[in-house]
């Protein structure tokens, strides 16, 4: 006989002899056998927006991931802003899926870069807009809203693209953050002497990008220092009064 199965044989026929089991017991049994499943929220960032002061967007591409993603929004939080993450609809899974719904949930806009990150101005239509759909539909699934701005990988685009995509396409100043051999102060450098009011700022939030990470420690706060706020995508658009239209045919990097 297996060690531990004579008590239980005992405890079986006890049972059995009484007809019902005590109640306490009966509770702790089913305590071990179930687990309650809690919906995790995360807080809003909160912020206002003073039409009398200049607006920038931060922008990130190629997330999302559990590592380099998640860092971005703990730098979203400690310093109070919102950002923009356009993602690639193959880095989403269940675990990246949290990060979006967290950012999301913080009160970032989560927008379309593609689902495979290839030179889309060489598709025909149909795979056009299968690539666009696919990430689309996966943001749907996560937020409840579809994307409403799409960045082109390597901002490259044709007529047939602007045709088949009914969204803004989204461009900004970037600092080459994506190439590692880019340092923190020249990613910092190449960033802020390109802002002015309007500007998309394009970073990426690929996994492993600790430096663009790092930079945000000083970006950050120095726009917040010239008086600059922090806005999503929509809300650049919405406070330079430019509408967000399915037939838009430009390539935006400043908005004014």
């Amino acid at each position: 006989m297996k060690k531990g199965l004579f008590p239980l044989l005992i405890a079986a026929a006890m049972l059995s002899a009484c007809g019902t089991a005590p109640a306490e017991e009966t509770v702790t049994a089913a305590e071990t056998t179930t687990t309650a499943e809690t919906e995790v929220t995360y807080a809003k960032l909160e912020y206002e927006i003073d039409p009398s002061k200049p607006v920038v967007a931060l922008t990130f591409d190629d997330g999302p991931n559990t590592t380099t993603t998640a860092q971005v929004l703990d730098k979203l939080e400690l310093y109070g802003v919102p950002a923009s993450f356009f993602l690639i609809g193959n880095n989403i899974n269940d675990a990246s899926a949290e990060v979006v719904k967290r950012a999301y949930q913080m009160g970032c806009e989560i927008d379309n870069h593609s689902k495979s990150h290839a030179y889309m101005n060489q598709m025909e239509a149909d795979a056009i807009i299968e690539e666009v759909m696919y990430v689309s539909d996966k943001v749907e699934e996560i937020t409840g809203e579809p994307t409403k701005f799409f960045r082109p990988p390597y901002i490259a685009t044709n007529t047939t693209m602007y045709d088949n995509i009914d969204m803004p396409f989204i461009c900004g100043v970037g600092c080459n953050d994506w190439d590692n051999m880019v340092t923190v102060q020249q990613r910092i450098d190449n960033t802020l002497n390109q802002v002015q009011d309007g500007t998309i700022i394009l970073l990426h939030d690929a996994q492993g990008n600790i430096k663009t990470v790092e930079a945000l420690d000083t970006i950050i706060p120095a726009l917040l220092d010239e008086g600059y706020q922090f806005v999503t995508v929509s809300e650049l658009f919405e406070s330079k009064g430019v509408e967000i239209s399915a037939d838009d045919s430009n390539l935006y990097t400043i908005i004014q």
